[in-house]
């Protein structure tokens, strides 16, 4: 049984950005793992860290990363057989980012966070010793997701990886933010076209993300909204010989 790997920085990015070809690969009898780095439980937390969690309702003595975590639990088993894995590390806000537009700047000099995560990656490639990685490009620029792709690429090297376009990110403006553009921007482009099981289980994982909805898409409604602009296709960046059976056509 193959398997396929997807590293997403936050709880939701992998599903947003790759879901429906996770889906597919599920179905197509490949073994789907779904690791997400920054999952941490941070003990009352204070300043922008909390604001980011009292701006979705939630009460101060919520523990929002558990309940995070749980949805993504729920996601992965709306896209079928996928097994989801959480790495204990902390999402931006904990690790000195003290505002939204410091999360879309540039990575702070005294952020250590890529040394931390590499040898938990290392680890975790070489334990699933997967035949596809699927990673994000950090379309829109969010500091976690540069992290992720900084610490990966050394790991990767000379493996087939479907860096994926970083979803709500690619339809909130005509121009995203790429900060690693240079990095990707000669790697071919693959398209994945999803089929109506694929984008039904897709949008039912998306869906699992309450407490994300409103903050990212104004609701259920506007995530509905945002996949359709993606017209039922995900797209990547293809490094390295794509195994055989992996659906999507070279698009250049």
């Amino acid at each position: 049984m193959p398997t396929a790997l997807a590293i997403s920085p936050h709880l939701d990015d992998a599903v947003f950005s790759c879901g429906g070809t996770l889906a597919t690969l599920a179905a197509n009898g490949w073994r789907v793992l779904m690791a997400t780095l920054f999952t941490a439980s941070v003990p009352d937390p204070r300043g922008f860290a909390l604001a980011c969690q009292l701006d979705k309702g939630l009460p101060a003595e919520i523990d929002y990363m558990d309940l995070r975590r749980a949805e993504d639990i729920w996601a992965a088993r709306a896209l079928g057989e996928v097994e989801a894995l959480h790495l204990p590390f902390r999402e931006a806000p904990h690790r000195g980012y003290g505002s939204a537009p410091e999360l879309f700047s540039d990575t702070r000099p005294d952020d250590s966070i890529v040394a931390d995560i590499t040898p938990a990656l290392a680890a975790l490639v070489a334990a699933s010793a997967p035949d596809l990685i699927l990673a994000p490009q950090a379309v829109g620029g969010h500091v976690d997701h540069v992290q992720t792709v900084r610490a990966l690429r050394p790991i990767v090297e000379g493996r087939p990886v479907l860096w994926w376009r970083d979803f709500p990110y690619t339809v909130r403006h005509p121009d995203p933010k790429e900060p690693l553009r240079e990095v990707f921007s000669a790697l071919p482009v693959r398209e994945i076209a999803l089929g109506e099981t694929a984008q039904a289980r897709k949008a039912a994982g998306c869906a699992a993300y309450a407490t994300q909805l409103g903050f990212q898409f104004g609701g259920p409604e506007g995530l509905a909204a945002r996949l359709r602009e993606e017209n039922g296709v995900e797209r990547f960046r293809a490094e390295g010989r794509v195994p055989d059976g992996v659906p999507g056509t070279d698009a250049g």
